[in-house]
């Protein structure tokens, strides 16, 4: 149902209804003669008629229509009359609701009884939603009784667990205690139902006047619920036995508040301010007792104290001491105070006065408290005493706990009896509120009887839902959101029972068509051809708009996986090649610096000593030779060949690539290209070649391949295992390392750096070129067999959605540094969905999750100070602007957080920007219409559920772009810790 503006209540109330298949019959089956239509006189039957008339055509359409959702405006322009400012602000649902309820029992009671308006017996509305209870009491010494009809009725909340003690504090009201006098007279009253309706509704007050601050407050506490309630302990006919079952719960209540008190005295023991557990303070004294003194030996300072004299009394502790001293050195203080005021000034003679003198302080202070002289016999006698007394304590206090649970489960089984149990009442709808007393939104989960399962009816969406779900949003007491209504009906009445046909709602949808009037099938009918010429229309205007797209560019469209536009044939292997050559032309400097390190390494130690460590070397190099055997001689001899052809001819020129030094390019080198010689990638390879030149020259260029093979294995090796710092990242170095961490299959990793020696950008010598060719010919030996391609291809997908990743985060960091949020806040969303992908194969797979979040959290709250300092501008272009923030950047985005797994900070943060918003509600000096705007868009701030959103991918980055993948991340990391703008060259 279309929410109009600050209507959500008005969907949430008339689903609940619409969904209770007798009163769906009741208003679609309304009728009245032609002879009561023209004998209507007052405005308000001809009002409530007319509001008739419209929820007939709205529960039609609810019924029949092809659209998503049907628009209520009819029905409430009808009800804006009702109240002066329905059109600016959310009404109070209660009062709203109970006047269209009335409005309906009065358009049901002219049709009928006309003789007699005040008996609503044969009423409908009154005979399924109306009830009746008895009322007795003692008021003054008098006894009353009354019976009174009642619709929704009210419970509070405040100082209730759940329903039942809701319930118990409606039904019995007041102490019921004898008079002191002799008179066996009781004050209060109990209330008991005489007749349920069919459908029973309890209004649940969340809504309080707080004195102090002028103002309405909602009450947040947490009440529960249940599926099933049995009424049977409420009713009349039960009186006598729920009367004796409250009189036991009543005597059982107080013995556990004796034991309360019991154990109170044993978990608070003492007579001071500060109380502790008994148990605790019995074993503190015995660990005091079982406490011994080091053995220490006397000083020659110690030995000048006579042994009668105690610590205590040489500190001055003792008091006659004390008061002798003080008299002995008052008589000589007059004739002394002159000349100790001349040796030391009074300030400092104060400061001497207070520091305690060496001969006054014990020779050796324990380390902890410890009694200074116990006897083994009073030593046993203590600990067994001690031990004794604590486990009698402790089993006093076991006993206690267990007899309170078991009078607890007592209290819990009292109307646990069959014979109260004959009357079930099953939840249909839950009505939740969500925000402050003067602001929110409403929304309804609703049973589904033939689906069996819970739908969640949040204006126009309609989706399918849990129990826990509806726990978590309507018991209270997490969030802003409670459960204000209560919707229950009697499950053993036939027309509530739903058919286990799975199919059995749309069939009985279909049934209620037929049997509708001919005027409301032709409504039906008519309003879906309005639809149909709406699509064509639509599909007309979209057609004439396709020419007009300009087709996007192959590097706009390119994306950080390559997709190939040849033959199936050979699509697959070529969008692997081009992955994985891809990944070998990445970052430049740190990778270089970390080259330029290894082979210092190599140099010094030796290559065998970096062997050694990696066990994963020793396959691929048997591997290696095995093929050897077979292709050696030959790949020699053309290579040789090739050599010989070239030379003549060619010309070459020096190139200088940084770390690895000078190396001669031939002019007319096939494939060549500088920026791809640049990258880490190659540099590591290059710099294998130029280590095992000594092994090409003597053995050939099949075991030069092997050596470098090796080389460049290892150097990768020692890298993947190294500890990142933080503002480096070796997975952004090379795509082998990234492999090596996650722990890829070793076919995986070989063919893979076999792909990087057979790149053609080596054809930068003779030598290059031979080892190239060995690399190509064996990667054509490479069967399926030997290589899974699938799972090649999955793990170079993996490397690309993490560079991809990383690119997007890297920018959002950097957008964010430059204030620029809106752009930011797109690149770090969709970093941080693409990381989860990652994240769930693996912890090393993905980037610091924590990371992303932090800085999307920042920019969300950002943005929405800035949507709402633009909103209230109240200038046109800004509150479009920032309406546009909102719709387009902040909700899809908090629908992306709360949908999956949120953290506490998000929440908070969520919570923050909500409370921002519905502040503005009911604002005097705001205008009606900035109101009527903010009414649309609270619902779908609010809950984020309601619909499906889709944020827009952020501008694709092409991942050759001449920067420096890996420069960024240090310039970025440094500038997040140092809290200084993002400069990169």
């Amino acid at each position: 149902m279309k929410n109009i503006g600050n209507t959500c209540w008005f969907s949430a109330v008339i689903q609940s209804l619409f969904q209770l298949p007798e009163f769906r019959r009741l208003v679609l089956s309304y009728s009245l003669p032609q002879r009561m239509l023209e004998n209507c006189r007052s405005r308000s039957e001809k009002r409530n008629i007319a509001f008739m008339q419209e929820l007939q055509c709205l529960f039609a359409l609810m019924l029949g229509t092809h659209r998503k959702f049907v628009d209520p405006t009819a029905s409430l322009e009808l009800l804006k009359g009702a109240f002066k400012s329905a059109d600016e602000q959310q009404q109070d649902v209660s009062e709203v609701t109970h006047k269209l309820l009335d409005w309906l029992e009065d358009a049901f009671q002219l049709s009928v009884n006309v003789n007699s308006p005040q008996d609503k017996s044969e009423n409908p509305m009154v005979q399924l939603f109306y009830g009746t209870f008895l009322t007795e009491g003692v008021h003054e010494g008098k006894t009353f009784s009354k019976i009174e009809t009642f619709g929704q009725y009210p419970l509070q909340v405040n100082g209730y667990r759940n329903l039942n003690e809701c319930l118990e504090g409606a039904m019995v009201e007041g102490e019921i205690e004898p008079l002191p006098s002799d008179l066996s007279v009781k004050y209060g009253q109990e209330r008991w139902f005489t007749k349920l309706p069919p459908v029973l509704t309890f209004e649940l007050s969340r809504f309080e006047f707080n004195q102090s601050l002028g103002q309405p407050e909602k009450i947040h506490n947490k009440l529960e619920f249940p599926q099933i309630i049995y009424m049977d302990r409420y009713l009349y006919s039960n009186k006598e036995i729920i009367q004796r079952k409250r009189e036991e719960t009543r005597k059982l209540r107080k013995q556990i508040a004796i034991l309360q008190q019991k154990l109170e005295r044993y978990m608070k023991y003492g007579s001071g301010p500060s109380r502790f557990p008994l148990p605790d303070m019995l074993q503190y004294v015995l660990e005091f007792a079982s406490t011994k003194l080091p053995l220490v030996v006397p000083s020659a300072q110690d030995s000048q104290m006579t042994p009668a004299q105690s610590p205590a009394e040489c500190c001055g502790l003792n008091e006659p001491l004390q008061q002798n001293s003080v008299l002995e050195t008052e008589n000589t203080e007059n004739t002394e105070g002159a000349a100790s005021t001349l040796i030391n000034p009074p300030a400092q003679q104060e400061l001497m006065s207070k520091l305690p003198q060496a001969s006054c302080l014990p020779a050796e202070m324990p380390e902890c408290p410890a009694p200074r002289v116990v006897t083994e016999e009073e030593m046993s006698l203590v600990r067994t005493c001690l031990q004794r007394w604590r486990s009698e304590i402790e089993q006093d206090i076991q006993d206690l706990k267990d007899c309170i649970t078991r009078i607890n489960q007592s209290i819990g089984q009292m109307y646990g009896d069959p014979v109260l149990r004959q009357v079930p009442y099953r939840l249909h709808a839950v009505l939740v509120h969500e925000g402050q007393a003067n602001a929110g939104h409403y929304w309804a989960y609703i049973y589904d009887q033939p689906r069996k399962s819970w739908l969640k009816f949040n204006d126009i969406s309609v989706t399918e839902s849990s129990w826990e779900e509806l726990e978590r949003d309507s018991y209270g007491g997490l969030r802003n959101a409670s459960a204000y209504c209560l919707m229950y009906i009697n499950d053993k009445l036939s027309y509530f029972v739903a058919d286990d046909d799975g199919d059995a709602e749309t069939g009985q949808f279909q049934k209620e068509i037929e049997l509708l009037p001919p005027e409301l099938q032709n409504y039906i009918q008519e309003d879906n051809w309005r639809l149909e010429q709406e699509v064509e229309e639509w599909e007309q205007e979209q057609s004439c708009k396709i020419p007009q797209i300009e087709p996007s560019t192959t590097s706009e469209s390119q994306d950080f996986t390559s997709e190939s536009g040849q033959d199936p044939s050979s699509g697959c292997e070529h969008s692997i090649r081009s992955l994985s050559s891809e990944h070998a032309r990445i970052a430049k400097d740190q990778t270089a610096q970390a080259i330029a390190n290894t082979a210092d390494a190599y140099e010094k130690n030796g290559v065998e000593a970096a062997l050694y460590e990696p066990e994963e070397a020793e396959p691929t190099k048997a591997q290696l030779r095995e093929t050897a055997l077979t292709v050696q001689s030959e790949q020699q001899q053309d290579a040789k060949g090739t050599e010989s052809a070239a030379q003549p001819s060619s010309q070459v020129s020096e190139v200088e690539i940084p770390r690895v030094g000078k190396i001669l390019v031939r002019s007319d080198a096939d494939g060549y290209n500088e920026e791809v010689m640049l990258s880490p990638a190659m540099q590591g390879v290059i710099l294998a070649i130029a280590k095992a030149r000594q092994t090409f020259d003597r053995d050939g260029s099949e075991a030069g391949l092997v050596k470098a093979f090796h080389e460049e294995y290892s150097r990768l090796y020692l890298l993947a295992k190294e500890t990142p710092a933080p503002h480096n990242d070796p997975r952004l170095q090379h795509v082998l390392v990234y492999f090596l961490q996650n722990s890829a299959p070793k076919q995986v990793v070989e063919r893979t750096l076999l792909e990087q020696f057979a790149d053609r950008n080596l054809s930068y010598d003779e030598r290059s070129i031979s080892i190239m060719q060995v690399a190509r010919a064996k990667l054509k030996e490479i069967g399926p067999d030997d290589v899974n391609m699938e799972e090649y291809k999955k793990w170079h997908e993996d490397y690309s959605l993490f560079r991809k990743v990383s690119v997007y985060l890297l920018t959002g960091l950097e957008l964010y540094q430059n204030r620029k949020y809106q752009e930011a806040l797109t690149y770090l969303v969709y970093a941080y969905q693409s990381n989860t992908t990652l994240l769930m194969k693996g912890p090393n797979r993905g980037v610091d999750e924590s990371l992303i979040a932090l800085y999307r959290r920042k920019c969300l709250l950002k943005l929405n100070e800035m949507a709402a300092a633009l909103f209230v501008s109240n200038a046109e272009a800004d509150v479009l602007e920032g309406i546009n923030i909102l719709n387009e950047l902040i909700i899809p985005c908090m629908h992306l957080i709360i949908n999956n797994d949120i953290s506490k900070d998000d929440l908070d943060a969520i919570e923050v920007m909500r409370n921002r918003w519905c502040s503005y509600l009911g604002q005097e000096d705001m205008d009606a219409n900035l109101q009527m705007k903010l009414g649309e868009l609270l619902p779908r701030l609010l809950d984020c559920s309601a619909e499906v959103v889709i944020l827009k991918e952020p501008p694709k980055i092409r991942p050759n772009s001449p920067y420096d993948l890996c420069s960024r991340f240090a310039a970025v990391m440094e500038s997040i810790h140092g809290a200084a703008p993002v400069t990169v060259k």
